[in-house]
């Protein structure tokens, strides 16, 4: 798949998508009817390396990351516990090759949030990650109330 392919599943299969483009990567935020300033992001699309995040060297031709908040439990029944959070330009320490293709992995620098990440992920790598989309759909989904009815 590629990454306008993602970005428009993402766009048609979730309500309340706004696609926001910054820094090298589209992030989704979930904010319907614009309610808060951003809303609340769950995944993005990053094709160019930005100045704290080059480990998956996305300067090579074609080569794409696929980002996506997940929560904890899930973070750990795939990974294990979260990794230290990295220092300021540095890469979480989990033992992954993070430039590896169509391969699930912990995001590079915010593994310790419970971000996940996949490069170039294929048709059937896709299929099996589309619930992590949901899940982070869903989480995005009750941040967003919590805030709306702060604010």
């Amino acid at each position: 798949m590629d990454s306008s392919a993602i970005s428009s599943h993402i766009t048609s299969k979730f309500a309340g998508i706004q696609p926001i483009p910054a820094w090298g990567e589209v992030s989704f935020f979930y904010n319907p009817g614009g309610k808060l300033p951003r809303g609340v992001y769950f995944a993005t699309l990053k094709d160019k390396d930005g100045s704290n995040d080059r480990a998956s060297d996305l300067q090579r031709p074609g080569v794409f990351r696929l980002n996506i908040g997940i929560s904890k439990p899930t973070y750990r029944s795939l990974f294990g516990e979260q990794p230290a959070r990295p220092p300021a330009g540095g890469v979480v320490d989990t033992g992954h090759d993070f430039t590896a293709l169509d391969q699930l992995l912990p995001h590079p620098v915010y593994g310790w949030m419970s971000w996940v990440c996949v490069l170039n992920p294929s048709a059937v790598t896709f299929k099996t990650i589309e619930p992590l989309l949901a899940e982070a759909y869903d989480l995005a989904v009750a941040k967003f109330a919590k805030r709306a009815a702060c604010g």
